[in-house]
């Protein structure tokens, strides 16, 4: 009896498509990339928001549907769904073009995550980097470092659509070949922001919830900064910092 020739290896599966929480959020994936969008779910109450992104995928033949609470929260994996979500292809963190093109030293800000965890975090450094005009955001090889995720679209309120993202593997390594002025966030030991000598442009790089930016990191960078305090609390969520120190910093450009 013949035997079947061996199984070959199986394709790598489709990584799995983001899900999209939230107005704010869905109405700039709809403004940005609407052929990522691959269907929509809404709630009765957020019909009327939602009739023009209907209209979108009933043109491009994809479907979306009117559902339930409990519906509309497993579809989303999470009750804070705000009332509507969008499943969209996944999108890419390419890796960081070194050195910076000239276009992207064009923003005063290029805030880079050295391990930041926590979703939520990420995605209000991305709100606050796009309302102080940003254009992106560099993510670490760190594997404590979030990823794009519901949590973080969520938060970002849409400052994640508006921006470039990109990714390094090795951020100590990179920080010298950006060819901007490069800028460890600590919570002690550096110099107040105003301090800081002038530049175009300035790589901020903002560390891990616990721990901060890696001593590794932090020697890779031109000069360290640290927000002063009244010294009643130890430091500043991540996030709030990311918020002062680009204002601060984009204020003296």
């Amino acid at each position: 009896m013949e035997r079947a020739p061996p199984a070959g290896p199986r394709p790598p599966r489709p990584p799995e498509p983001d899900r999209i929480c939230g107005l704010a959020a869905v109405s700039a994936v709809f403004a940005r990339r609407p052929r990522d969008v691959l269907r929509l779910f809404h709630l009765p109450s957020r019909r009327r928001e939602a009739n023009p992104f209907c209209a979108v995928l009933a043109e491009a033949r994809k479907p979306y549907r009117e559902v339930g609470e409990e519906e509309l929260a497993r579809v989303a994996g999470t009750v804070h769904h705000g009332g509507i979500v969008a499943v969209t292809a996944r999108r890419r963190v390419p890796p960081l073009a070194l050195p910076l093109p000239p276009a992207l030293r064009t923003a005063p800000v290029l805030p880079v995550l050295d391990g930041v965890s926590n979703p939520h975090n990420l995605g209000a450094i991305a709100r606050s980097a796009a309302f102080f005009g940003c254009i992106g955001v560099v993510l670490s090889g760190d594997p404590r470092q979030a990823g794009l995720s519901d949590a973080a679209w969520r938060t970002s309120e849409g400052g994640l659509e508006v921006l470039s993202l990109w990714s390094t593997a090795d951020l100590p390594a990179a920080l010298p070949q950006l060819g901007v002025m490069t800028v460890a966030a600590v919570a002690t030991g550096g110099v107040a922001p105003e301090a800081l000598p002038p530049a175009a442009c300035v790589a901020l790089v903002l560390g891990n919830e616990e721990r901060g930016v890696s001593e590794r990191t932090a020697a890779a960078c031109d000069a360290r900064v640290t927000l002063p305090g009244s010294g009643r609390v130890e430091s500043l969520n991540v996030s709030v910092a990311a918020a002062v120190l680009i204002h601060a910093l984009s204020a003296r450009r």
